[in-house]
């Protein structure tokens, strides 16, 4: 046989006679079966059925042309009573050349399928009219079957001979698969026949992406029978709104054929949770007909199943009752069981049963885990129904009060030779107080000991446990602990073998009481060193592990190859092996052992017999802790009414939340602090109806979120509502009202661009989007409505699309929130779908008004859609009174703007008023929009403006604060009103009822208008235009908020005191008494001491430091650096060059002065005069004399005399002439004489003068000392002319001479003084006084007489 085989079939495994299709094999056997009952059983009785199906065995002989005969597809009884309808075989056009089948498989499938019709209708319809028949009929019968054998033979003899080359041809489709429309949670089922030799190969497709149904055999399903090829797709939902396209392939050839599903959300009294609507019941279509036996069946689902509640360990069975018509005992439908969307399959834990009218599910020992969305499935050919209900399981009472629920979802991660990561998901329940982490245990599969994996706990939501034996298959479970105590352990998670995934895929069979699996491996071949890994990343890093992932190498030989990974701490290039003993297999490990907080890189190197290879590039590096964050707290939350015992709870997704499980919704009573989780599952929509509720009573809700690192915070507790059924199925009730003012933009030949005004009421939440539907009008008469978008539109305008040129067309809207979509607006007005071709632009759409105050507004609008002949270049606004008539539209703008917003200024307070836009280009001005609803200029009470505000830290933001929010209500900012999203330079902050937009980095890249807006109030908006000159004052406050400078009355400055000491000193404004002050010099802090001398007066903001002296070293910059908070300052002196030895000099000389002054010293300083007479008085002052001092004077003659000789120089009388015999003499008559005498003592000489005014000359001592009884005499010179008197004083009392004191003056120049015998009582001061015509002298001494016996010098 396989040498017959076509050359085209061995290289196509879809040709493969090993993978043909379940469908065939069964039909062959059947009819196998079949023809050897009939054969051993002749005594049987068969039961006939005429069924004029065409096959190409009625020909006596085989040929290669024979004639076709016409076929007819009815089935008819023995009365010739039509019974059912037979599927035809669809075949391409080449496929009766030769009057046989073009296969030996299709062949067998065609007599196959006569047969089981045969024997089906036999056995079905004629049940009750069996009969005998002769012995003759039998044996006629079964020569008949002999015969068909043979032919059948011969068949594929003939076609093993024939050129086969000459029936090939490309695949055609016969009948092509058509689109679809159906609700959200229903089932859809693409159909087409296709023809083609070789047999085709089928492939569906989704948006150009191939359906896998062994991937997801829970979604999709494919089936192939008789040419005819289907995909069925269950439980649509939005994501399956795609186009679906089915390639036929064959050697000669590919062709495809499309078809479009649209999946709409159901408007009515059905929610998700709840029982798809069945498709016969909504859009009035005939279930299709079973296509293998010609027979409709109907299915009903009666007893339903409702909401559920278990408790963990608890068994729950439910249930429903089948009922099918009409009831066949050979048929039996196909049931499936479905959580959450997974097909489920019996175990330990799920037991399912069919009685053949009711089927029931068991769930045995509940678990969490079996908390969800249950779904019956009764499958038919003719179709499928569903019913669908939630199970809720609570937590069992725990070991210990206030312990935490049991984890859920344990399951392996990752599993490898030596570790196995495991997951699990946190319970809903936390005991009353924080989880504190959690245990891992593990147990060998066939063992019952649990070891626990962990000696603490970890938070974290997944942990590689580690030190397994190789082979071994082993189970987990995990336990919660908080301060209380510790949980229930979960569910035991699947059995996961510890070995290399490589091998998974070789293992033989397990041990049955350990587990262990036996690898087999294969005999080494001889190769090549393979290449370098590629593609090597860090795919998860925790500060428990970091598991790697690679791309074998291409180039590895034709042997297996291995790994081994290295790593090596970031900044080194000291690289170590990890995996030292044994190299893995896979293309991903994961590492231990690391240091929380360092950072590493890796790399990998493949090995196998022929050597080591090069290793891979090496990965970023990865600093080993945890990178996924605990995620934010949901955002607002919104229950609706559902039933008399349920609610539908509606939120926000967490913002930025990564690797997401699922959320946990609690409720409350309102009034009381007691919460219950309503789900102890997490859902992962944002959507859930909590059930279980109590009628009447109000409830509020609350969310959190899940991921592997935590839950989050809780959100923001929802508003009370009232467990009541909801009016008019409750998600109407929430809904938005339709929207109006339908216009048209912009028309060509096949499309139209519609807009429309929002709705005045938008129900309980944001409007999420909009809905179109169009109809064509013909006569006057309006068709069918037909949906335009399958998505919602966000904005108020959309182009209607594959549209008919020159029809009418009607237009209706829908609205949608979250609780809905809400009903459609009433049909618009009737347009024509025709190309546009005026020049001048359409009309500006979606006009807003904003900012109203009692003197202005701005109005908003969008571009038009339609530009006209050039794009738009400026647009005209017009104003009128609310109730004036049509003609009084006037302009705003004189000039045209060519921005889309104007503020609109001088409008009269409490007038209503009316808006419009036009737009212009080089054309012209087009239509006007429609104009806006009335407003009134009132600044209504509450309003605020934007304020601007730099704080201390010197940040510039814009802040805007709202009094009248509510719930729903969100803060818009826009920069030249265009909202800011995500801006780059800005940080949007809201907390409460304000709203502040903060800049990053002000510049005149943020010039512009800014606006806030805040939804859901009465119009609440203000803006704030950020110029250039505005900009730049607010610049320099930040500045000085940024960088505060303390104010300064004086500068840093100098000046000497006493001694020369050197002060420095400052004067601040104001300081505080945080104030501090540091001292700097030549950029070095300098500290009190011995040199430094610091004082810092915080009342008067003195500052000031001192230094004894100026040295060299101390030349420099002198600097006082000050602190208060946050605000500085400082102030510089620079002593350098000539300023600094100028200050040091001075300092050197005051301290000299100063170190003067403390004996006596002279206040004023020697001085000299000559008077006119030619005397030279010399004097000065001296202070601090003491008794001791003595005044010590010098002879200045040289210099004084100069002056005493220009004196009488000027008193000489006219000079004369006279001839003597010596010769002719000059003379003159000088008033004054001087008889200069000099002495020569080394190289100085000497000058003394006499003038005429009495004088002391000299002689007498100041102190005379003399024992008692001696006798003292003294003499002294005395200068004058006329001759002195002399008069000698004691104690200031003029003397006589007599025999004890004798006192002479001889030849007018000696005056002497005698005391004869000395006695104490001459002791005393003593006085001589000179006096003439020119002037008095005195001259002053003392005497002391002391006794023998004492010392001397003391006085009596």
């Amino acid at each position: 046989m396989s040498g017959s085989i076509p050359f085209y079939q061995k290289h196509h495994r879809h040709y493969d006679r090993g993978n043909r299709s379940r469908e065939t094999e069964s039909a062959i056997s059947q009819y196998q079966q079949s023809s050897n009952t009939y054969s051993s059983h002749s005594s049987k009785s068969t039961k006939g059925i005429r069924a004029a199906t065409y096959t190409a065995l009625d020909e006596p002989r085989l040929s290669p042309l024979p004639k076709r005969v016409k076929p007819t597809y009815m089935a008819m009884d023995k009365e010739n009573q039509i019974i059912g309808y037979v599927v035809p075989i669809f075949r391409g056009s080449h496929e009766f050349q030769s009057g046989l089948s073009d296969t030996e498989e299709a062949r067998a499938k065609e007599s196959a399928g006569y047969l089981a019709r045969r024997d089906l209708f036999a056995s079905g319809v004629e049940s009750e009219h069996i009969e005998h028949k002769s012995h003759r009929t039998v044996m006629r019968e079964s020569a008949e079957r002999i015969s068909l054998s043979k032919r059948i033979y011969e068949n594929e003899e003939y076609h093993k001979r024939l050129n086969e080359d000459s029936l090939m041809h490309i695949p055609e489709f016969v009948i092509k698969p058509r689109s679809h429309t159906v609700w959200e949670k229903q089932c859809v089922r693409l159909h087409c026949t296709i023809s083609g030799w070789p047999e085709p190969r089928v492939v569906w497709y989704k948006n150009n992406v191939s359906i896998d149904p062994m991937a997801t055999p829970e979604k999709y399903k494919v089936e192939s029978s008789y040419s005819v090829h289907s995909l069925e797709i269950n439980k649509c939902d939005f994501d399956d709104t795609a186009q679906y396209r089915v390639s036929a392939m064959n050697s000669k050839g590919e062709t495809s054929a499309f078809a479009s599903v649209v999946v709409k959300r159901f408007k009515g009294e059905i929610d998700e949770f709840l029982p798809s609507p069945r498709l016969r019941k909504y859009f009035s279509i005939k279930p299709a007909p079973c296509l293998e036996y010609g027979v409709t069946f109907e299915t009903h689902l009666v007893e339903k199943f409702g909401v559920s509640f278990g408790r963990e360990g608890e068994t729950l069975s439910f249930g429903c009752s089948v009922i099918i018509y009409p009831s066949l005992q050979r048929f039996q439908p196909e049931i499936e069981w479905y959580r959450d969307d997974k097909l489920l399959v019996p175990s330990k834990w799920v037991q399912m049963h069919w009685s053949g009218d009711r089927a029931t599910l068991t769930l045995s020992h509940l678990n969490k885990e079996d908390e969800g969305l249950y779904t019956l499935r009764v499958i038919t050919k003719s179709g499928f129904e569903t019913h669908s209900a939630y199970v809720f399981v609570r937590d069992a009472d725990a070991e210990v009060a206030g312990a935490p629920g049991a984890p859920l979802d344990v399951h392996s991660l990752d599993a490898n030779k030596d570790y196995v990561i495991v997951t699990w998901k946190q319970p809903a329940v936390d005991g009353g107080s924080p989880i504190l982490g959690y245990f891992v245990d593990r147990c060998e599969v066939g063992m019952t000991h649990w070891a626990q994996c962990n000696d603490t706990p970890v938070k974290f939501a997944r942990f590689p446990v580690t030190g397994l034996v190789e082979g071994r298959s082993y189970v987990f479970r995990v336990r919660a602990v908080n301060k209380a105590g510790m949980s229930h352990p979960s569910r035991v998670s699947e059995p996961v073998a510890a070995m290399d995934p490589a091998d998974r895929t070789r293992k033989g069979p397990s041990a049955p009481w350990t587990g262990q699996i036996i690898v087999t491996e294969e005999e080494p071949v001889e190769g090549v060193v393979p290449g370098r890994p590629c593609d090597l990343s860090v795919i998860e890093a925790t500060k428990n592990y970091v598991v790697l992932s690679w791309k074998p190498p291409g180039e590895k030989g034709h042997e297996g190859v291995m790994y081994y990974v290295e790593k090596c701490v970031s900044g080194t290039d000291s690289w170590q092996r990890v995996n030292t003993e044994i190299p893995v297999k896979s293309p991903r490990f994961a590492l231990f052992d690391l240091a929380e907080g360092k950072s590493y890189r890796f790399r990998v190197r493949c090995c196998n017999s022929a050597g080591v290879g090069e290793p891979s590039e090496p990965t970023e590096a990865t600093t080993v802790g945890d990178k996924l964050d605990i995620p934010s707290a949901p955002g607002r939350v919104v229950p609706t009414r559902n039933t008399d015992t349920s609610v539908v709870v509606s939120w926000e997704a967490s913002r930025d939340a990564k690797e997401l499980v699922g959320y946990y919704i609690e409720s409350n009573i309102a009034g009381s602090n007691t919460w219950e989780p309503c789900n102890n599952k997490p859902v992962k929509g944002t959507r859930f109806i909590c059930h279980g509720l109590t009628t009447d009573e109000s409830y509020v809700f609350r969310v959190r979120a899940v991921n592997a690192a935590g839950i989050s915070e809780f959100s923001q507790e929802s508003e009370a509502i009232k467990v009541k059924a909801a009016i008019r199925g409750g998600i109407l009730h929430a809904s938005p009202t339709p929207p109006y003012g339908i216009t048209v933009l912009e028309c060509v030949r096949d499309s139209m661009v519609l807009a429309w005004k929002q709705p005045t009421f938008i129900g309980g939440a944001d409007i999420t989007g909009y809905f179109v539907d169009y109809r064509e009008v013909i006569g006057g008469v309006p068709g069918k409505w037909h949906e335009a978008n399958i998505k919602s539109v966000s904005e108020r305008a959309y182009r209607v699309s594959k549209l008919k040129e020159n029809m009418l067309y009607q237009f209706q809207v829908r609205a949608a929130n979250m609780a809905g979509v809400g009903i459609p607006s009433l049909p618009s007005e009737t347009f024509k779908c025709e190309e546009w071709t005026i020049a001048v632009p359409g009309p500006p759409h979606d006009l807003q008004v904003q900012e109203v105050r009692k003197d202005s507004l701005v109005l908003l609008w969008k571009p038009p859609v339609y530009q006209g002949r050039d794009p738009v270049n400026g647009y005209y606004i017009d104003i009128k009174e609310a109730e004036a008539d049509f003609e009084m539209w006037r302009g705003v703008n004189e000039k045209a703007t060519d921005k889309t917003f104007i503020k609109i200024k001088d409008l009269k307070m409490g007038e209503s008023y009316v808006f419009r836009v036009r737009a212009q280009n080089k054309a012209g001005v087009g239509k006007a929009s429609d104009s806006t609803e009335p407003v009134e200029a009132v600044t209504k009470p509450g309003t605020a403006e934007i304020v601007v505000n730099v704080d201390d830290d010197g940040v510039i933001s814009l802040n805007f604060e709202c009094s009248n929010l509510t719930a729903d209500s969100k803060f818009v900012w826009s920069k030249n009103y265009v909202e800011m999203t995500e801006p780059e330079r800005m940080t949007l902050e809201t907390k409460g009822s304000k709203s502040k937009a903060i800049f990053k980095t002000p510049s005149e890249e943020d010039l512009g208008i800014y606006s806030c807006f805040v939804t859901h109030t009465d119009g609440a908006s203000a803006s704030y235009t950020l110029s250039e000159e505005t900009l730049k004052e607010l610049l320099k406050v930040s500045h000085d908020h940024k960088f505060p400078i303390i104010p300064l009355k004086t500068e840093l400055a100098v000046e000497l005191l006493e001694k020369g000491r050197v002060r420095f000193w400052l004067q601040a404004e104001k300081i505080s008494a945080n104030g501090k002050a540091e001292y700097v010099f030549n950029d070095n802090v300098v500290h009190q001491g011995e040199k430094y001398k610091m004082n810092f007066d915080k009342n008067t903001g003195i500052i000031e430091m001192f230094m004894e002296s100026l040295g060299k070293e101390d030349e420099g910059t002198f600097t006082f650096q000050l602190q208060d908070g946050k605000a500085t300052n400082q102030s510089s002196l620079v002593l350098i060059g000539d300023v600094f030895k100028q200050l040091q000099k001075e300092s050197e000389f005051q301290k000299k002065e100063w170190i003067r002054k403390q004996g006596p010293h002279f206040v004023e300083y020697l001085g000299y005069e000559v008077t006119p007479e030619c005397c030279v008085r010399l004097k000065c002052k001296v202070a601090n004399m003491k008794k001791d001092s003595v005044a010590l004077w010098y002879n200045l003659m040289p210099y004084l005399m100069n002056q005493v000789f220009s004196v009488i120089a000027n008193s000489s009388t006219p000079l004369k002439i006279q001839s003597t015999e010596e010769g002719i003499r000059l003379y003159t008559f000088v008033t004054f004489a001087a008889f200069v005498s000099s002495a020569d003592t080394g190289n100085r000489l000497i000058l003394m003068f006499f003038i005429d005014r009495a004088r002391v000359a000299g002689g007498l001592p100041d102190v005379v000392t003399i024992q008692e009884g001696k006798c003292l005499n003294l003499t002294c010179n005395i200068w004058g002319e006329p001759i002195p008197e002399v008069t000698w004083l004691k104690n200031e009392r003029e003397m006589v001479s007599n025999d004890h004191y004798i006192l002479k003056f001889e030849s007018g120049k000696f005056a002497s003084f005698t005391i004869t015998s000395v006695s104490t009582s001459d002791s005393g001061k003593y006085s001589i006084l000179v006096k003439n015509k020119y002037g008095t002298e005195s001259g002053d001494f003392t005497v002391s007489v002391f006794i023998p016996d004492e010392e001397p010098g003391k006085k009596k």
